[in-house]
């Protein structure tokens, strides 16, 4: 391979690369799963960090007892989908804030019993040490080649529809500093997935443990995309959409309401349930990983690529992890010796805020988004 011996591109050290794609990976995996809950259907969910946690204990405490990781993982996703049938039944029927409020008390509820219930979660102390995927493989030249291969055909489908997506949306744009955000838009991810490509390349060619991570969460994502994108453009997809516009007219038409959003809860609930084994994976897992502020962070990530859009979604995973995330990390950080330690978690929570805030007024439509489709102000 040509990039043996190489160990950073562009300054970039490779094993923090693959760790940053992990990472954007598996959070864009659980935003497209608040993406068809909130972005097309409707449904304001405060709490999503719930299907997560649920997907990490049952992926880790099943993968310990001897069950294969896939069925973990299955495992997982259909816990995380029953959670959201219960929250969706006893919630789903009344107005959107009381949806909000149910589920983020819901998000605390599963935190906390996965703090206290040591005798199955091993409490405060977490659990470190569990079977991880593709840990076990030998690298060898075929599996570079397999590896990279599947990478470039992930990568070339993704640059095509970035770039469709773009070109539809640039049409529809009247005002030039909309058009400008979409070239922006359109560079930095042409260029991370650029980026993101080549990094994986030379990573397949020092395989270890983290770069199989990387290349399972990479087709999970596009897989996930793929299935997503299908269903939204199917007839169901449609109904979700008009429901999101105006659920009466949707009653009007004989379509059970009530029905089509319980359904959309559970698939992302799912989706979020899949995502927790994919966090898993990549972190050590402590019940107080699984704090609100992961659900604001995808709230972040679906607003910045635009609500209602898959792709979006996606894009504003690579940017809320190469841009946003270091940001606020590093202006609340001890380097530059303006806040003490006890003060860095709550005014970075702060900055999030004003930056949603901000992206709110600005740009509400995020970057492949569109206006007409908002509906925290329906």
């Amino acid at each position: 391979m040509i990039f043996n011996e190489v160990d950073s591109f562009l300054g970039i050290p490779i094993g923090y690369g693959v760790f940053l794609i992990i990472n954007i990976a598996l959070y864009a995996i659980f935003a497209l799963g608040l993406n068809l809950q909130w972005g097309f259907t409707g449904l304001i969910n405060f709490g999503h960090v719930a299907f997560m946690t649920i997907g990490v204990y049952t992926t880790v405490l099943l993968s310990l007892a001897g069950v294969p990781l896939i069925l973990a993982v299955i495992a997982g996703g259909i816990l995380a989908a029953l959670l959201g049938l219960l929250i969706g039944l006893s919630t789903l029927r009344l107005r959107e804030d009381y949806l909000a409020i149910m589920t983020i008390g819901t998000s605390e509820v599963v935190r906390l019993i996965a703090k206290n219930e040591a005798w199955l979660t091993r409490g405060s102390a977490g659990i470190q040490v569990y079977p991880r995927p593709l840990e076990k493989i030998e690298s060898s030249l075929m599996q570079q080649w397999s590896m990279s291969a599947i990478l470039t055909v992930i990568a070339i489908i993704g640059m095509w529809q970035l770039w469709r997506q773009l070109r539809k949306n640039w049409r529809k744009e009247a005002k030039i500093w909309q058009k400008i955000s979409l070239g922006i838009g359109g560079v930095v991810g042409s260029g991370l997935i650029i980026l993101t490509y080549i990094i994986g390349l030379i990573a397949f060619a020092n395989y270890n443990a983290k770069v199989g991570l990387m290349f399972l969460s990479l087709i999970v994502l596009a897989l996930m995309y793929w299935g997503l994108e299908f269903l939204v453009r199917s007839p169901w997809g449609r109904i979700l959409k008009a429901i999101r516009e105006d659920e009466e007219v949707a009653k009007a038409l004989g379509k059970n309401v009530f029905w089509y959003k319980l359904q959309s809860f559970i698939l992302g609930g799912a989706i979020g349930g899949i995502a927790g084994a994919f966090y898993a994976w990549q972190f050590s897992v402590y019940p107080d990983n699984f704090e609100p502020i992961i659900t604001f962070n995808t709230w972040m990530i679906v607003v910045l690529g635009g609500a209602g859009n898959n792709l979006g979604t996606i894009l504003g995973a690579i940017l809320f992890w190469v841009t946003f995330e270091p940001l606020t990390r590093y202006l609340t950080s001890s380097e530059l010796g303006i806040l003490q330690p006890s003060q860095q978690g709550a005014v970075r929570i702060m900055l999030i805020g004003i930056i949603l805030m901000g992206l709110m007024l600005w740009q509400p439509q995020g970057i492949l988004g569109k206006k007409q489709e908002l509906t925290l102000n329906k």
